[in-house]
């Protein structure tokens, strides 16, 4: 860890990181999960948590922002596939919900993209 790197990173698994997935987890469990002192960032630098974001006009890692975009459009990917051509399997989530969610993640990468 660096103490003089003055770069807002995100972190590894962007896609499970910041707090609506440890509201998401509370809620679930009842618990009130901690945030971590220390994380591993999307370059593989471990910086304090305060150092990240999963904010795209925040981060400044030129090489977390390109991680967080592919992380966005694999998820994005993925998300295209199970729910196509219907709704997911399973769940009572429609196509438009899964075509309008496919389109806010790709909003999110084009976001930490430019």
């Amino acid at each position: 860890m660096s103490e003089t790197d003055p770069h807002i990173h995100v972190e590894q698994k962007v896609l499970e990181a910041g707090p609506a997935v440890r509201n998401l987890i509370s809620s679930m469990l009842g618990r009130v999960t901690d945030a971590p002192s220390v994380v591993t960032t999307g370059c593989g630098l471990q910086v304090p948590y305060a150092m990240t974001s999963p904010r795209p006009e925040s981060v400044t890692c030129l090489a977390c922002r390109e991680h967080a975009h592919r992380e966005y459009l694999r998820f994005a990917d993925q998300v295209e596939r199970l729910g196509h051509p219907g709704p997911i399997p399973g769940t009572n989530i429609t196509g438009n919900q899964v075509a309008e969610a496919v389109e806010r993640l790709r909003d999110v990468a084009k976001r930490f993209s430019g």
